[in-house]
């Protein structure tokens, strides 16, 4: 069966090519760019929010984006049941949007970090990762300021209760240690998703790890992951 991915394009946004070529040239799928203003998503089989720095990050990561006009068809789009996936900035937008729960604070040490970081799979039970064991640890890289998520107390507990964390933070053998949440996220969360689990939100960037070139490969068996529960493979 044919995939067909769409990249949403924001001003602002630095990643979307990233995001094109893991789709296109690595997965092999049909892969389009949505603009901003687009009114309408059409018929594609998952949507990608990218990374990068949408409307330059004024007010605060995400808070302008979430009002582009795209935005509407992609929450119509969630509401019919069709998956979306938020990377970085794109999980910044879909907190913003109220897509996902939560909200982002600046790093805890107020630096910017980019390097790549070891993650562990929490569940296997959505789209997204039930391709992969849970307890697996993928390496992929992350690049941002604002990415210590934050929920409070009764958020988490439902979060857990729900089982929507996707991904923690944790070190080379799968720990979750303090040294490994570099940004001081609640719980170590690197990754969510929504509680009908259409839509996952996460820090670290799967499409910059797609070939041995770049340091890791880690993130084909997240994208394999998703293809084949859409019965895209």
């Amino acid at each position: 069966m044919s995939k067909k991915i769409g990249v949403i394009v924001f001003p602002g946004s630095n990643c979307d090519h990233d995001a094109y070529h893991a789709m296109k040239h690595v997965m092999n799928a049909d892969t389009t760019f949505l603009w901003h203003k687009d009114k309408e998503i059409g018929d594609l089989d998952l949507v990608i929010v990218p990374g990068g720095f949408s409307y330059g990050d004024y007010l605060r990561s995400g808070a302008i984006a979430r009002f582009s006009p795209i935005m509407e068809a992609v929450q119509d789009y969630v509401k019919k049941g069709f998956p979306v996936l938020g990377i970085c900035n794109g999980f910044q937008i879909l907190l913003e949007a109220g897509l996902l729960p939560g909200a982002m604070l600046h790093n805890e040490k107020l630096r910017f970090v980019c390097k790549n970081v070891n993650i562990r799979v929490e569940n296997n039970r959505s789209l997204f990762t039930s391709g992969m064991k849970e307890g697996t640890v993928l390496n992929v890289p992350v690049s941002h300021g604002e990415g210590n998520y934050f929920i409070d107390d009764e958020g988490l507990s439902d979060l857990k209760e729900h089982e929507q964390i996707a991904f923690r933070y944790c070190d080379a053998n799968g720990n979750v240690t303090q040294e490994a949440n570099f940004n001081g996220s609640v719980d170590s969360i690197a990754g969510i998703i929504n509680k009908q689990g259409n839509v996952l939100g996460m820090m670290p960037h799967p499409e910059r790890a797609m070939e041995p070139l770049l340091g890791s490969s880690d993130g084909i068996p997240f994208f394999e992951s998703i293809f084949n529960s859409l019965q895209l493979a």
